[in-house]
């Protein structure tokens, strides 16, 4: 099947469950795509029992689409440049501690903890799961989802202080999360070999994936700020900070830096120093206008992929059971790994009532965890660690995700 007709289906079907989303359900919109696709997903293995033969056919649509290549090459470089683009600058200077806290200490802590606790309890339900393999499932499932979080703050109306705590969190987190992932995929045997895990690599590593991403975002980002400043049509504006977020993104991983850190930085600087002092009110309009409308195709796609990815996971009970459990596990190591900072900081910084509760609900897990599980080889620990992260990210989107407004507004 040819990339167009792939790609023509997904689009159809994003803008049909769109369509049937906002006149009848009225769920907020990348929710109501994952409930639809998920019923749809649902009833076709349903008819496939009676004999239906919908089910090859879908199947067969999935194979040709490489989620992981689709989001991490692909989506994640405009969803998280367009989320960077309306957080303030000034504010996310303001919290500057407490994001970097949890985006670094706290995804590492949750790592350990969910790595440790998952094997055990895998173990006790006859899941024989090597612990290299579940420290690298909790590697994957730590970081919040920057592209579900921002997709669920557009509609609660979070005070501004707790919305930068939340979103600036859920865009770095990542970066740091895949690079612990790929530390620990080449300590199991499973990476390409080409990385040395002694303790000054790691430090090295972190430091020219993390520090690497930030100077090298700053930089792309500066000079097309000063082009921009340099013009005044918002068609050519447009198209360079399209060629920021895609170009800069691709140089990003050719130099083995974090794309994601990179793209964040340059939307931050765009978004703020670019927005007031590069960009007439005209390009800013047709700037923003753009930007969201890529940003809700994208997540339009992103959201129907991941309820219809239910087609091609192979369900046992064992499994099932595996990821019930691991629900309150993991909500309990973001728990701990968000509280404990935070309770600490609080001795010496004012933070907005029942922070910690609304940090540990808030924190959704989506379509980045199960891109990096769909990196691992395979093995038949694979097929284990896909089903869980599946019913975890699922649980995230739409139980926390429809409840965290009503969490929020209490705050």
């Amino acid at each position: 099947m040819l990339i167009t007709d792939t790609l023509a289906i997904l689009i159809s079907l994003a803008a049909l469950f769109s369509y049937i989303n906002y006149r009848f359900i009225k769920l907020p919109n990348t929710i109501g795509l994952l409930v639809i696709a998920l019923i749809l997903s649902l009833s076709i293995i349903v008819l496939g029992k009676f004999g239906v033969p919908l089910e090859g056919y879908a199947k067969h649509l999935l194979t040709q689409i490489n989620f992981n290549e689709t989001l991490m090459q692909g989506m994640l470089s405009a969803l998280l440049f367009a989320g960077a683009l309306h957080v303030h600058l000034e504010e996310l200077n303001r919290q500057k501690w407490v994001v970097a806290i949890l985006a670094s200490v706290g995804v590492i802590a949750s790592t350990f903890m969910i790595g440790f606790a998952s094997f055990e309890i895998f173990a006790l339900l006859g899941l024989d799961i090597p612990l290299i393999y579940c420290l690298l499932f909790g590697s994957l499932i730590s970081p919040t989802d920057p592209i579900a979080v921002m997709g669920i703050l557009k509609t609660v109306g979070a005070p501004k202080s707790l919305e930068t705590k939340i979103a600036g969190e859920s865009l770095f987190n990542d970066g740091v999360a895949i690079v612990v992932f790929l530390v620990l995929l080449n300590i199991a045997g499973a990476g390409d070999g080409h990385i040395d895990v002694s303790a000054t690599s790691i430090a090295m590593l972190f430091a020219q994936e993390a520090l690497g991403g930030a100077l090298f975002g700053f930089i792309i980002g500066y000079i097309v700020f000063r082009m921009l400043a340099s013009i005044d049509n918002y068609q050519v504006e447009i198209l360079l900070t399209l060629s920021l977020v895609l170009g800069g993104y691709a140089l990003a991983s050719v130099l083995h830096i974090s794309g994601p850190i990179a793209v964040v930085v340059a939307g931050l600087l765009i978004g703020n120093k670019g927005r007031k002092f590069a960009m007439s009110e005209k390009t800013r309009l047709h700037l923003d206008n753009f930007w969201e409308l890529i940003d809700e195709i994208l997540n339009a796609i992103l959201f129907v992929l991941i309820g219809l990815e239910v087609l091609v996971l192979s369900f046992e009970i064992q499994h099932l059971w595996a990821g019930l459990i691991m629900i309150p596990v993991t909500l309990l190591a973001r728990f701990i790994s968000v509280g404990t900072p935070v309770a600490i900081m609080k001795l010496r910084t004012t933070f907005t009532p029942r922070i910690i509760r609304v940090l540990t609900w808030g924190g959704l897990r989506g379509g980045i965890s199960i891109a990096l599980v769909l990196t691992l080889p395979a093995s038949e620990y694979r097929e284990v660690l896909l089903v869980v992260t599946y019913i975890i990210v699922i649980f995230s989107i739409i139980v926390q995700g429809l409840t965290v407004e009503r969490l929020i507004k209490k705050t």
